[in-house]
């Protein structure tokens, strides 16, 4: 099992756990997560995420990389690096527009050139600007607001670890009924291990760390590695803002 695989299923374990993304029943990405199991058997899984592996696929094209699962291509689409910075995001948004805006079904219904202004190689620009909840928050139920925020990959501070959860301190996504923000941190106490075992062995207090719905799912050992993220989210957040104002 490569790195690069071992990084994939940290990221995808939680939604797919909860039936949102990816195979029904892929237990190989909870092993690998955890640092054991089978790489094929993760591969396997990985392509049949709707959204991540189309994504991977494309800005590893574009990066002139061979493999979808390379871990700085991972690393990229889900919480941002030095390769996501090199690619320019309408060249990303045409290429994936051209690929996946003819597709049937629901799915990509959001992604039109309408959407380009928004488009970034990131999951955060699939989880605020193709998925169809932000057009969903102006209803003033609060399951919009809820989903955007559990999907989005959050950074956070440990506070607190447990044997099975952690206590973090993080910034929640706000609406205001106009435009979407970061909060102030608060406290939030999130679950750390599986029947596998636990993604971030040796958690310490102080630690950055990176969330997916309610599950620790990575350590950010840089500040850099935070700062991308929160930049990625907050540019994301403001195309998308620009996007509400329009109407």
């Amino acid at each position: 099992m490569t790195e690069g695989q071992r990084l994939f299923a940290r990221y995808a374990h939680a939604p797919n756990a909860l039936g949102y993304c990816g195979p029904a029943g892929a237990a190989a990405l909870e092993a690998a997560a955890c640092g054991h199991g089978d790489g094929a058997a993760v591969v396997a899984a990985a392509r049949r995420f709707t959204g991540a592996w189309p994504y991977q696929e494309l800005i590893a094209a574009l990066a002139g990389r061979t493999d979808p699962l390379d871990a700085e291509v991972v690393r990229a689409y889900w919480t941002g690096n030095a390769l996501t910075d090199r690619i320019d995001p309408v060249e990303f948004g045409t290429r994936l527009l051209e690929r996946l805006g003819t597709q049937a079904g629901h799915y990509w219904t959001h992604l039109t050139p309408e959407l380009l202004a928004e488009a970034a190689p990131t999951h955060a620009f699939h989880v605020l600007g193709v998925y169809p909840w932000s057009r969903l928050l102006t209803t003033g139920m609060p399951q919009p607001v809820q989903v955007l925020d559990s999907c989005r990959i959050r950074w956070g501070t440990v506070v607190d670890v447990g044997p099975d959860t952690a206590t973090v301190r993080s910034r929640r996504l706000e609406f205001d009924g106009a435009r979407l923000r970061l909060g102030a941190e608060r406290a939030e106490t999130v679950r750390r291990r599986t029947g596998a075992g636990v993604f971030v062995p040796g958690l310490r207090l102080g630690e950055h760390v990176a969330l997916h719905w309610d599950f620790l799912c990575d350590r950010l050992e840089e500040e850099e590695e935070v700062g991308r993220l929160e930049a990625a989210t907050v540019r994301q957040l403001d195309r998308t803002n620009g996007r509400l104002a329009a109407g």
